[in-house]
Parts: C-alpha cells; sequence; structure tokens
C-alpha cells in the first residue's frame, strides 16, 4: 500500500523507501535491510509524502535534510501521473 494515498498495489508496482543505518535510501530492489516504506512511482505521491512527513511516520526516524534533498531528486525524475491513465483520460474525452 502506498503510504501517501493509501491505495493497494503489490509491492513490485510499488517503489520502497528504507531506513538504513546509513539514512533513508530508495531502495529499487527491494531487498535492503530495515524498516521500510512504500510509494507509487509518481511524483504526486513522492511529493505528498515528502511535505506531510509521511515518510518520517512511517519509517519512525526522522529524515535529514540531504536524504530529503535526494528523495525530492528522485521525485523529480517521476512522471506526474501513470501512462496508462493519460491513454485512458484521452478515450474518455473522444
Amino acid at each position: 500500500m502506498c503510504i501517501a494515498c493509501r491505495q493497494g498495489a503489490g509491492k513490485r508496482e510499488l517503489i520502497r523507501v528504507v531506513r538504513t543505518e546509513a539514512g533513508v535510501k530508495v531502495d529499487p530492489t527491494g531487498k535492503l535491510s530495515g524498516r521500510g516504506a512504500y510509494l507509487h512511482p509518481l511524483r504526486v505521491c513522492w511529493e505528498k509524502a515528502l511535505n506531510h512527513r509521511l515518510l518520517q511516520r512511517a519509517l519512525r526516524t526522522p529524515v535529514s535534510a540531504e536524504d530529503l534533498d535526494a528523495l525530492a531528486r528522485h521525485a523529480a525524475a517521476l512522471p506526474d501521473v501513470e501512462p496508462d491513465e493519460d491513454d485512458d483520460d484521452a478515450a474518455q474525452a473522444s
């Protein structure tokens, strides 16, 4: 389940963020040890999680400014909406 939008999805459809001894990191493999939280690969979910301190709550740890910056850079590279949602919207508009 995505911690930002609270919608269920399979783990392979979500991106795991993990609390490690070195800080909070994106875990693309989903195999790093540590407390994890999941987000959709959508900028809107990441921005909500970062802006509303949802990661801090889910991971039960403060997130350093350096880690927040790295997570924000990762979020900036993500799409605004899922590609198939654009197709659905275009089909409905026709």
